[in-house]
């Protein structure tokens, strides 16, 4: 079966995903947390990707960024990969592949659904009860949208400059949110949207996306016979 295209609008952010196969690590050191991140900043400014967040697990990576053209997020996910494979086999005498299988991607919906995004990327290590607090895990972006530490690979999205009329106010306003639990209805929508290659958004967004892109942007019924009064029903009932 042919894989489906992802959805793309440039200008518009996506939540990308890329897992070690089998789950496997793809991080032992420091420094193959800082040559990542430094072939991402890289990557990044080649092909025009603006990243707002983003988390390095010990087995996978987050990211939340914006593409200015199509191409922009698949170039740079190839770069970064063809240069830290090579940098991660050598390092550790090892050959073959290290993802599993192509980036996850999801469009988000930025005025509904950005800070919630970042909110679940930068709160992975919490999740995982890898630390307590956030700011705990080094390698993150909460440390730059939070505290204002200089991090040369984020580029703050336009809801975030919002959030105040100086850094300090955003960055104070921004840490408020952590305040404040992320529902469980939320994280499934994240989690399942970003596993499907779905988009993360209202109906609204999703019909404009539908326009634009001039395709289907939701999952089809499945089961049952489609001829039959009662998937008939079903449609009409969605």
């Amino acid at each position: 079966m042919a894989r489906q295209p992802r959805f793309v609008l440039p200008g518009q952010p996506q939540h990308i995903i890329q897992r070690g196969n089998n789950r496997q690590a793809i991080f032992y050191s420091q420094n193959d947390y800082e040559y990542y991140l430094e072939k991402l900043l890289f990557a990044a400014n080649e092909y025009n990707c603006h990243i707002h967040a983003y988390v390095l697990m010990t087995n996978h990576v987050h990211l939340l960024l914006t593409p200015t053209l199509e191409t922009s997020i698949s170039k740079m996910m190839q770069t970064l990969g063809r240069y830290y494979v090579q940098y991660f086999n050598y390092k550790y005498h090892r050959t073959g592949t290290l993802w599993e299988g192509r980036y996850k991607a999801s469009l988000i919906d930025s005025e509904h659904y950005l800070f919630s995004c970042m909110r679940y990327i930068e709160l992975n290590p919490v999740r995982a009860k890898m630390v307590s607090y956030p700011f705990e895990y080094p390698w993150s972006s909460y440390h730059y949208n939070a505290l204002g530490k200089t991090d040369a690979l984020v580029s703050t999205h336009i809801q975030y400059d919002r959030l105040g009329k100086n850094e300090q106010e955003r960055q104070r306003n921004y840490k408020e949110l952590f305040a404040l639990t992320l529902e469980q209805k939320m994280l499934s929508e994240i989690r399942e949207s970003s596993n499907k290659g779905w988009i993360l958004g209202d109906n609204e967004f999703k019909e404009t996306v539908e326009r634009k892109l001039n395709r289907k942007v939701t999952p089809g019924l499945k089961g049952g016979d489609r001829k039959s009064s009662s998937f008939r029903a079903k449609i009409k009932i969605n």
